[in-house]
């Protein structure tokens, strides 16, 4: 069994009063990471460069990294510089980049130098997906941004830099680069640097002091994004998919508080989600599905397994929605009962405005990734919205049938589509490896 060895940690926690409003998507994947806006406002379902693109705003540089929105502003991740075909490793560069949401203007951008050595720009990792995966994460007041080997970093609402922390400057084994994004609890900056330190560390959200640190091997190959479970009204859990296993830990102590085996290979790339206490994993590269309740203490594989399977999705995290489980494969989207594993529908995706199926990597990166699918399903206005790095969108009605509404593209021009789209109020924010879009219907 592989299970976590678990260094003890100092316990520090910090209150916050958060300022993040209802409608704000405010980390990887919006609420909690569950990809679902709670909005009310309608969401298109067609658009197209000339229709519903209300602006497009040319970035400084590429990566894969997800667009987050607080209030009246954008901020997205990006790195320039260094890449395919340009510049040295020592010109590389991460970008913080705030955009007015009204207009699509850059309001500010800040650098940052890259932290060398780094890894190179070369075999299957850093070429997929580049040096700006990792999501920023905000608190409404201000903004946290993780740029692997660079570090941890605060910024305020207008742009000025508060703390600057490194949290490790390793390489995983395969020299892939690092993805997972920052998330926060309770005054608390939590990040995996699995790749950094093969750490969980939080971070205080106010000065950027070390709270507590775990280390342990299990954390190598980890490309996920930890998830906060609320067990009680005096219990939470942070939640990881790790390889082999689910693991949770206490987030005020960073201590292990459970583990459970589930079917997954030796590296987890995706993240996991929670509807209540009940944690849904989907893997692939010869892992499969779960659903494991949180809580409980030790092994808790045989008592809190719910339900197991072998449906896989590659890279992207799947959505939970109304007792459905939706994820992607490829051109194959899938939808399981949540509640029992059970497979509901299995449909391929079809068209899309550069002609063919729509399949992966049709339009490669030219300045910052591959042709894999890195993108993530996201939910709203009862429809599910999936992006592949072609750029082509696929609209599905949330339901138990499968039914494509429409798919679309903002460009017909090369760009690679690698983040996981961002909703609020009824916009869709997309970002390319090229620009920032805004998709709306016009206001009536």
């Amino acid at each position: 069994m592989i299970h976590a060895r678990i260094l003890c940690g100092v316990a520090l926690s910090v209150g916050l009063c958060s300022a993040v409003s209802a409608g704000d998507w405010p980390r990887f994947r919006g609420p909690n990471g569950s990809g679902i806006s709670a909005d009310v406002t309608a969401t298109p379902v067609e658009w197209s460069p000339d229709k519903n693109v209300r602006w497009k705003t040319s970035l400084p540089g590429a990566g894969v990294s997800s667009p987050i929105v607080i209030g009246d502003r954008v901020f997205v991740t990006c790195y320039s510089g260094y890449g395919a075909n340009f510049g040295t490793i020592d010109d590389l560069k991460r970008h913080l980049v705030c955009v007015d949401r009204s207009s699509g203007k850059i309001l500010w951008d800040k650098s940052v130098d890259a932290v060398l050595p780094e890894d190179s720009y070369s075999g299957m990792g850093i070429p997929a997906h580049g040096y700006a995966s990792h999501t920023p994460v905000s608190d409404g007041k201000r903004v946290y941004a993780f740029f692997g080997k660079s570090g941890v970093l605060a910024f305020d609402l207008d742009g000025k830099q508060l703390w600057h922390k490194s949290v490790g400057t390793e390489s995983d084994r395969r020299r892939w680069g690092s993805a997972s994004s920052p998330i926060l609890h309770e005054g608390k900056v939590i990040v995996a640097a699995s790749a950094e330190s093969e750490s969980i560390i939080a971070l205080n959200s106010e000065t950027g002091d070390e709270v507590w640190r775990q280390e342990a091997a299990g954390l190598a190959n980890v490309w996920g994004t930890p998830l906060l479970v609320k067990i009680d009204d005096e219990r939470t859990d942070l939640v990881l998919g790790v390889p082999y296993e689910i693991w949770g830990f206490n987030p005020d102590s960073g201590k292990l508080r459970w583990y459970s085996e589930i079917p997954a290979g030796d590296q987890y790339s995706s993240s996991v989600v929670a509807v209540q206490d009940v944690v849904y994993s989907i893997e692939g590269r010869g892992g499969g599905s779960a659903a494991v309740r949180a809580g409980g203490k030790g092994d808790v594989t045989k008592s809190h397994t719910v339900w197991s399977g072998s449906d896989s999705s590659r890279f992207g995290t799947p959505a939970v929605y109304e007792g459905r489980l939706y994820f992607f494969s490829s051109s194959v989207a899938g939808c399981n009962d949540a509640k029992t594993g059970k497979k509901i529908f299995q449909g391929r995706l079809e068209g899309g405005p550069s002609g063919g199926d729509g399949g992966s990597g049709s339009r490669s990166f030219g300045r910052g990734g591959g042709g894999s699918d890195y993108s993530s399903p996201v939910i709203a206005d009862g429809k599910v919205y999936y992006v592949q790095s072609s750029g082509n969108c696929f609209v599905l009605k949330a339901g138990d049938k499968f039914e494509q509404l429409a798919v679309n593209s903002v460009t017909a021009d090369r760009e690679s589509f690698g983040a996981t789209p961002a909703i609020s109020n009824g916009e869709i924010f997309l970002r390319s490896d090229k620009h920032l879009y805004c998709v709306s219907e016009p206001a009536k």
